[in-house]
């Protein structure tokens, strides 16, 4: 008769710690945050060339820090006359300062978007476009767009996590 041992066989400790690290990992990002947090690493290429163009102060690049954050408030008219020079440097927009679909797409999948994930953000883009038309100041205009593209891509939950955000524009400077 075998001996009645209680200890486990190494194998299936092996298996049991492997479970359990599996168990307790973070969840990784959807593709969907890497897509933003990719997108949103080139803004802020396009932002340092603009901040320096546009001579803006500290208190706009801590607004476009936060910009993913849902609690921070937005309120800051530059801001969206900066999102402004961005676009027009990633050539984003028309001359009437609309979005460039096709343009927009590009520059979606330039940055890991795949094609459903692009025409996803350009129509999320175009809607809060067309919900912002009356506002002809188009900085502030511009600014609005971003808080509802903002909202919608939270309730989608495709929001780059902060932290991870923040280390890859470490690493890109």
């Amino acid at each position: 008769m075998a001996s009645s041992d209680t200890t486990l066989n190494p194998r299936w400790r092996l298996v049991a710690v492997c479970v359990l690290c599996a168990a307790l990992r973070p969840p990784a990002a959807s593709a969907s945050q890497q897509v933003m947090k990719q997108l949103t690493v080139g803004f802020m290429k396009a932002m340092d060339v603009c901040r320096k163009e546009m001579n803006l102060g500290d208190h706009i690049l801590q607004d476009f820090m936060n910009f993913w954050r849902e609690e921070y408030e937005l309120v800051n008219r530059e801001l969206g006359c900066a999102i402004t020079c961005i676009v027009v440097k990633l050539n984003l927009i028309t001359e009437d300062f609309k979005m460039h679909h096709d343009n927009a797409r590009e520059f979606a999948i330039k940055h890991g978007a795949d094609e459903d994930i692009a025409k996803q953000l350009v129509s999320i883009i175009h809607d809060c476009e067309r919900s912002n038309e009356a506002e002809s100041d188009e900085c502030l205009r511009v600014l609005e767009i971003s808080k509802c593209f903002r909202t919608k891509i939270h309730q989608l939950n495709w929001a780059p996590s902060m932290e991870v955000l923040l280390e890859e524009i470490m690493t890109e400077i």
